[in-house]
């Protein structure tokens, strides 16, 4: 009974704190502290102190800043403009047509930012004013951008995997190879949701009178080639064990400025500005990440986890049923915190309950990002939808709305790894 008090005691504080507005890591540092003085013995400083230091100590956590910084570098290059016109003359023969360049084209840029608020402002930045001019229905331009735009957390390299593997401890390199397949499938699920409804209303998507031949394709095509061999080689180098994540994210960073370089868009300005923004993003996860790892260790001399994880077990739900729950658990919580605190903030009480119930740690990994997904497009804290917002000026009811079918695509997808693992697990076992 007491335990089940301080659980209740200290998720109160936990969420009066984020409430209040006060800084995620200030407020999972707080709760750790208050836990540890009030109800254990345990040399609170020394703890603070080795916990910290431990968490920020990582070498799998200085890929982290690296890839950050190679996605800030193409977002202040014109990669998207060149990643449209070289999709847009493969997709006019498609049902949908260029709605599709959306979804490509977030994928393409996904597998170099990490971030999926990075690349539904890169990608819908130029998108939108285009397929509006050209007559597209704007549902269908905001629903294809929101949705897609979450590959950013799925397909490598993956900010949010990165801070999941250092979280549990886990190979960010097979992390990131697991993410591949699932994305692929996010990716079919969209293509196939948008070819359908084109079929059915064929009216509402706006006749192409432009035929290229072939070899124009071939040509504008021309553009895509510096940034596929960008995903190639970072990518490549990881699964085929020449590089560690990190090495590749140092590569990655130079391919970046090179490819920026080349594009003519790398000055003084853009150098410094790519620079700072990957300091402020990177500062603001490793300071989280030391928070949670500082909560995690306090909760553990509380005994909350263990509790939680014997009282979830005694229910006797099955391998489905927690699942299950932990889904709208996920949500729900997703609908107020972003996704790296989301993730950070729950691995300490929900790892045991994984472990007891046989759960591969790897295969949670990648479902928890299809799920914190999924809650980047749910108000009222979807930040996807806040940049679609800024974009279009549209009310973010509106917004989350013509999100709704990716939404459920996502929950389609979430069941198909459910039922079929080997789609996470596969690519993994093979390295």
């Amino acid at each position: 009974m007491n335990e089940i008090v301080l659980t209740v005691f200290l998720l109160t504080l936990l969420f009066i704190l984020l409430g209040s507005g006060i800084w995620v890591a200030f407020s999972l540092t707080m709760v750790g502290l208050v836990g540890m003085f009030l109800f254990t013995e345990a040399p609170v400083g020394e703890v603070m102190a080795t916990t910290i230091w431990g968490a920020s100590n990582s070498w799998a956590l200085a890929a982290l800043p690296l890839f950050i910084w190679m996605g800030e570098i193409l977002f202040r290059s014109r990669l998207s403009g060149d990643m449209f016109i070289g999709l847009a003359p493969w997709m006019k023969n498609l049902p949908g047509r260029l709605l599709h360049v959306n979804i490509f084209g977030c994928g393409i840029f996904a597998a170099v930012s990490g971030s999926s608020a990075a690349t539904a402002a890169t990608i819908g930045k130029l998108s939108i004013p285009e397929l509006s001019r050209r007559g597209y229905p704007e549902k269908l331009i905001i629903g294809t951008l929101a949705g897609s735009a979450t590959l950013g957390l799925l397909i490598p390299p993956s900010i949010i995997l990165i801070v999941y593997g250092v979280a549990t401890e886990q190979s960010i390199a097979r992390l990131f190879i697991a993410g591949v397949l699932p994305g692929l499938v996010l990716v079919s699920l969209f293509v196939g949701f948008v070819i359908v409804w084109s079929i059915f209303y064929k009216d509402a998507i706006p006749a192409e009178s432009e035929t290229l031949p072939f070899r124009e394709k071939l040509y504008r095509s021309r553009r895509l080639i510096p940034v596929l061999l960008l995903i190639a080689g970072v990518i490549g180098s990881i699964y085929s064990g020449i590089a560690s994540p990190t090495d590749a994210a140092a590569v990655g960073v130079i391919l970046a400025l090179l490819l920026s370089w080349s594009m003519g868009t790398l000055n003084r300005k853009s150098f410094i500005d790519g620079l700072m923004g990957a300091t402020r993003t990177s500062c603001m996860i490793a300071f989280i990440l030391a928070g949670a790892a500082f909560l995690t260790v306090a909760m553990g001399f509380t005994g909350i986890p263990k509790l939680l994880a014997l009282w979830i077990g005694s229910l006797g739900l099955s391998h489905y049923g927690l699942l299950a729950a932990l889904t709208v658990f996920f949500v729900i919580l997703g609908c107020f915190l972003d996704g790296i605190s989301v993730v950070v903030l729950t691995t300490s009480v929900i790892m045991p309950l994984i472990e007891q119930a046989g759960i591969d740690p790897l295969w949670f990994g990648i479902y928890i990002v299809i799920v914190v997904e999924m809650s980047q497009i749910t108000p009222p804290v979807g930040f996807n939808l806040f940049v679609l917002q800024v974009l279009t000026g549209r009310n973010i009811l509106n917004i989350a709305k013509a999100a709704l079918p990716f939404f459920l695509l996502m929950f389609v997808a979430l069941a198909l790894i459910v039922l079929f693992p080997s789609i996470v697990t596969y690519l993994p076992n093979q390295m």
